[in-house]
């Protein structure tokens, strides 16, 4: 019998001295190669969050939104800027402006004092939240939504100069959904715990398609605004629709913030296609986690991601848990959804730009 003497090419690149370039990262890799989490929120003066961002190889986008369960807006203000002080290359943050007033004489001036403000200190983006089309009135008492033309000359001055906008609008489709039909349990959970953001208690309350529809007439609108659709621009239930949002409008890019076992639920009922998707879009996506880091309050009301006695520990694990979804192909239980996830092992390159590259461009960081 003859033997083969013809070498594989794999033998043959080891042979030469020579190792395949690995297409992939691991769990080993975590530590060593460079991220930005686009979409915390650091609401206490404390080390903590810088500490364990260090640790871990992280930079931070700290976002100060106008919401009641955080510290008031000029705190949470003070606190982005001293972090930012003490470490400018690690720490980012987004201003905002309170709706406290609008429609009312001196508005605009005053919410563009406020943006003005988080600029002089550093601030890389200006945030908008729900508030905007679920809870804010004018006034006059009436419902505000985000395409109400009293907005533009506030977004004009964004855009001239050259920030880019957040944009938290609407909620997960579950927020619209009964309890025992939501998909995953954080969303259970969340609005358990906030009913008044709980649409699907309050019938009378704009639909979630007539959010989306106020949405998309708005980055319509502003076709020269950088535009960050938070938590997969709240159509985390179908990579398809954040397709065609992302199709649609390309000043648009969307961070995963709080979305992940969403997006863990299709890839379990379709790992090819949302890995795809991954890899066609991975100019447009930020990763993200809403990780909060508020001042302990044993009163308070679950947050998305909910809270820890240890926010050290909890921001260390989401973190290693979402690398180990996205990077490599290893499985993994996630409460969530009560089932495993298997990893959808994106090419480094793909990663990179996800966990890195991406917010770095967009929002322009530099150093």
């Amino acid at each position: 019998m003859r033997v083969s003497t013809m070498l594989t090419p794999l033998a043959a690149i080891m042979l030469a001295g020579a190792a395949p370039a690995q297409t992939t990262y691991s769990e080993a890799d975590f530590t060593r190669v460079a991220k930005l989490d686009a979409h915390v929120h650091a609401n206490r003066d404390a080390p903590d969050f810088l500490a364990i961002a260090r640790k871990d190889g992280f930079e931070l986008l700290s976002i100060n939104v106008d919401y009641p369960d955080f510290p008031p807006l000029p705190v949470q203000a003070r606190i982005a800027y001293k972090m930012h002080a003490a470490d400018p290359k690690r720490f980012h943050f987004a201003t905002t402006f309170s709706m406290d007033g609008f429609g009312g004489k001196g508005w605009t001036a005053q919410a563009t004092r406020q943006i003005d403000d988080g600029f002089a200190h550093g601030a890389v983006a200006v945030k908008v939240w729900k508030n905007i089309g679920m809870i804010a009135k004018d006034t006059a008492g009436k419902r505000v939504f985000l395409d109400d033309p009293r907005f533009d000359p506030i977004m004009a001055h964004i855009q001239a100069k050259g920030v880019p906008l957040i944009a938290h609008q609407a909620e997960p489709k579950n927020c619209w959904l009964p309890l025992d039909q939501m998909t995953t349990d954080n969303d259970r959970t969340y609005f358990s715990e906030h009913p008044e953001y709980y649409m699907y208690k309050h019938p009378e309350e704009p639909g979630y398609e007539q959010l989306m529809a106020v949405r998309d007439r708005f980055v319509a609108r502003h076709p020269k605004l950088a535009f960050d659709g938070a938590h997969l621009a709240s159509l985390e239930w179908s990579v398809d629709r954040i397709a065609k949002f992302l199709d649609s409008y390309p000043n648009a890019v969307v961070d995963l913030a709080a979305r992940m076992s969403q997006v863990q639920v299709q890839s379990n009922q379709n790992h090819a296609k949302v890995r795809d998707f991954f890899i066609k879009y991975q100019d447009r996506l930020m990763y993200g986690t809403d990780l909060t880091d508020s001042p302990p309050d044993p009163k308070a009301r679950a947050q998305n991601p909910p809270t820890t006695g240890n926010f050290s520990k909890e921001a260390d694990d989401m973190w290693r848990s979402d690398w180990r979804y996205l990077a490599t192909p290893l499985s993994q239980p996630i409460a969530a959804i009560k089932a495993d996830a298997p990893g959808l092992a994106l090419p480094r390159a793909v990663i990179d730009k996800i966990y890195y590259t991406n917010a770095r461009r967009f929002f322009h960081l530099k150093g």
